[in-house]
């Protein structure tokens, strides 16, 4: 009998293991976020912050847009002068660094992560 529960153990921790695994492994996607602030300066010169925005989607700036953005986040971003990260004249943002539009330069409006 001592052999039949052994193994039956051994089942029981591989069954839990396996689920285990596959729940994380499952949920690691959902709410996953860009660790850090994404800081811009609207062409109004106000400050505004995104603190770990979501690693998903498009995010919508400031409607004036924005003239200067620092990627303080630990991933890439893109950003892109439409207000739906699409169209052409978008720029790579490398984390930890920023991006300064001339004045005569029209302004960021969105920002979409690299993942």
């Amino acid at each position: 009998m001592p052999v039949i529960d052994h193994r039956r153990r051994r089942l029981g921790i591989a069954a839990g293991t396996a689920l285990l695994t596959l729940s994380v492994a499952g949920c690691s996607g959902l709410g996953r976020t860009a660790v850090g602030p994404v800081t811009y300066v609207t062409q109004r010169d106000a400050v505004i912050n995104v603190n770990s925005p979501s690693v998903r989607g498009c995010h919508r700036l400031d409607p004036a847009g924005a003239k200067e953005v620092i990627n303080g986040t630990l991933i890439d971003i893109i950003l892109y002068r439409t207000r739906d990260c699409t169209g052409p004249g978008s720029t790579y943002v490398a984390t930890t660094f920023s991006d300064m539009n001339p004045p005569s330069a029209l302004p960021w409006r969105s920002f979409s992560t690299v993942h």
